[in-house]
């Protein structure tokens, strides 16, 4: 079903973008690369911090393979999240005008 949607709506020239949240992760240290100049130790803070968690916002257009990230502390589902609405308008200004179609013509592709 999915691929269909990929395959017909490229086919009817609709801009066809996914939508995921990753997350939620811990915002807390995790070991690796440090930014500590070289020959001193690294250092991890020694009490438990409780700094929250975080989620990855992403659209994806599988057409071209574009993808816009933006990480948040804070998504409900309860509303599209602003950055999710600032990124969907630009995408759609952007997108050109639809070709007229035949009203049978529409019918069918709606149909579809």
């Amino acid at each position: 079903m999915i691929e269909d949607a990929y395959r017909l709506g490229a086919a009817l020239g609709l801009a066809v973008w996914t939508q995921d949240e990753a997350g939620p992760f811990q915002a807390v240290p995790y070991p690796g690369g440090s930014w500590q100049p070289a020959g001193l130790p690294a250092h991890q803070p020694h009490e438990y911090l409780r700094d929250g968690t975080a989620k990855l916002l992403t659209l994806f257009h599988p057409a071209t393979g574009a993808v816009r990230v933006k990480g948040v502390t804070s998504c409900t589902n309860a509303v599209l999240h602003p950055w999710l609405q600032r990124e969907l308008a630009a995408i759609v200004a952007a997108l050109p005008p639809p070709a007229p179609l035949a009203p049978e013509d529409n019918r069918t592709a709606w149909a579809t």
